[in-house]
């Protein structure tokens, strides 16, 4: 239950003036920009802020997304909180980064506006990029609308800092679906907020003399393999601590912060798996199916790594029928998230019918008279083991 006595402002904004509003409110010490499609307006609008002497962060404009995350990397290293954000081969070009950051330790923070990688030139959604680098280290944070946006992001400040993870962690968001789509947001009070993100305390920084640290050195078969296996814990104990911070958040927002989505499942004879934007179509859909007395849900994934198995486990314990629908393709393999489906069903001795979906490719869109019908053919048994490609011409 959030405070009724702290201040909120609904503005109607985009998903990526949401970022930047989250951005403002954080103040970070620095912040690695450069621009691309369709992420640059969450760059533009806190370059805003920062011309305006709004917030006192240290902008840098460089000359590439490898160069940003450089920055990041330097400055986190240093003891400064760092943040920036990306998109699809901007991300692609950070790809040596990414491990730097990650393997050193380091929770820079970093908004995603998911959108297709090349080739062909694409500049629309889907989810290639940030699921190319889920095994690199990073925690990995879906947004649905907005609103997931700005509070996942002051979330995500909270989760890579904490002294028990220690993580880069990436926010992602819908190229233009949820970035340029303007939905009422509702932005809390500076001051709150402010407190609740709290000051970055690092606890060893290469610029505490007093306290001498090695950054980023050469480990060959002596210890690289310990650097490695000392990021495994941290990832699991990423998912205590975001229950307990989410629980914090909440005091302020009133919003449920839990690393999947339940939206009538408990009784579904049918379920669709899935995250980001068209969670929130599959809703209206389950809605609609509901009134005519079907008994459909949805499981969103919220939180992708660390993947949250039992929770999704014991979701689905109950399942006869669910569909996974992937915004991006695996090739040669299971798609990302039908991937840790069949991963958790294993581990729980769960059968139901399953079916592996892949929808959205380069930003084509998902209807709801589609998502209908794979719920029709789940509740009609309609199952194959092969994938279904959801609006594509055959």
């Amino acid at each position: 239950m959030a405070n009724k006595k702290i201040g909120k402002t609904v503005k109607a904004i985009t998903g990526t003036a949401a970022a930047a509003e989250a951005m403002r409110q954080i103040n970070p010490d620095v912040v690695g920009a450069f621009p691309i499609t369709p992420q640059t307006a969450i760059m533009q609008k806190f370059s805003e802020f920062v011309a305006d002497g709004i917030v006192d962060t240290e902008l840098v404009r460089v000359e590439s997304e490898h160069s940003a995350m450089s920055v990041c990397v330097g400055a986190s290293a240093a003891g400064a909180r760092a943040m920036t954000a990306t998109a699809s081969a901007g991300l692609a070009l950070m790809w040596e980064i990414l491990g730097v950051a990650s393997g050193s330790r380091l929770p820079i923070i970093m908004n995603i506006v998911n959108r297709a990688l090349s080739s062909p030139i694409n500049i629309h959604c889907d989810h290639s990029d940030s699921m190319g680098c889920r095994d690199h280290g990073w925690i990995q944070i879906y947004s649905e609308n907005n609103q997931e946006v700005y509070e996942n992001t002051l979330l995500a400040v909270r989760l890579g800092e904490h002294p028990d993870v220690m993580l880069p962690v990436m926010v992602c968001q819908d190229g233009f679906i949820t970035s340029h789509g303007v939905a009422n947001t509702t932005i809390y009070d500076d001051k709150v907020v402010k407190k609740f993100v709290g000051e970055h305390k690092p606890e060893k920084w290469l610029l505490n003399i007093k306290d001498p640290v090695t950054m980023g050195p050469l480990e060959l078969q002596d210890y690289y393999f310990e650097t490695k296996r000392q990021q495994i814990p941290a990832m699991e104990n990423a998912k205590e601590v975001f229950l307990k911070v989410g629980k914090e958040l909440s005091k302020i927002t009133g919003n449920i912060y839990e690393p999947i989505e339940k939206y009538n499942l408990d009784d579904a004879d049918a379920i669709i798996i899935t995250m980001n934007s068209t969670a929130g179509t599959t809703k209206t859909v389950i809605d609609k199916m509901r009134k005519e007395g079907k008994k459909v849900g949805l499981l969103k994934i919220r939180v992708f790594r660390p993947f949250f198995y039992k929770d999704v486990g014991e979701a689905l314990k109950n399942a006869k029928a669910i569909a996974v629908l992937d915004r991006s393709e695996s090739f040669g393999a299971n798609a990302p998230v039908f991937g840790e489906i069949k991963n958790t069903l294993y581990d729980f001795n769960l059968r139901p019918k399953l079916q592996s979906c892949v929808f959205g490719l380069g930003g084509r869109n998902i209807y709801e008279s589609e998502i209908e019908a794979v719920f029709n053919d789940l509740l009609a048994g309609n199952v194959s083991a092969d994938v279904r490609y959801i609006g594509v011409r055959e």
